[in-house]
């Protein structure tokens, strides 16, 4: 199935310049839908994970019912001050200022097995984020999967893991 066709892009959102990739066209169709957690599955199984860690928000939409396919848990990597009980930071630079994702301290179990997941690779700032704070609670992070790429911003570089994408935008 052409996952591609079910995406729509929204002009000028968030703010003007920018094209939106909206995911909520392809969730709004089952077959399109399932037809992308079964790629998914293809591309994130052989990296053999223990967890699934999704990146706030759209990140949950596919790590969530992606861990349940593959038999395995999932976790969520959150904005400052979201998650409940005992969380542990990790604080990064963006163009202009900074910003900090956690996760709930007991997580994630040292050498466990973590993919990042989130619904699109960008510049991969928050992404390389997620996955420096996976490390610094003991995980291993074998790769990132996410459904859209757009390889026109470069994402990949900021990155130590292998990047894993189901639509490749290059233009």
């Amino acid at each position: 199935m052409d996952i591609r066709s079910h995406i729509r892009t929204i002009p000028d959102f968030p703010k003007p310049g920018i094209l939106f990739y909206d995911i909520s066209t392809l969730l709004a169709h089952p077959a399109a839908w399932k037809s992308t957690m079964e790629q998914m599955a293809e591309r994130v199984r052989p990296h053999r994970p223990d967890v699934l860690a999704g990146i706030e928000s759209r990140g949950f939409l596919t790590a969530a019912p992606l861990a349940l396919l593959l038999g395995c848990g999932f976790i969520m990597v959150r904005k400052k001050g979201k998650l409940p009980g005992p969380t542990i930071p990790y604080r990064y630079d963006l163009e202009y200022g900074t910003d900090t994702v956690e996760v709930q301290a007991d997580a994630v179990r040292p050498g466990q097995r973590v993919v990042l997941l989130d619904d699109l690779l960008a510049t991969g700032g928050t992404a390389n984020a997620a996955v420096q704070l996976l490390r610094q609670v003991g995980a291993v992070v074998p790769a990132l999967a996410v459904i859209i790429e757009l390889g026109f911003l470069d994402g990949r570089r900021r990155l130590d893991v292998p990047a894993e994408s189901l639509v490749r935008i290059d233009e």
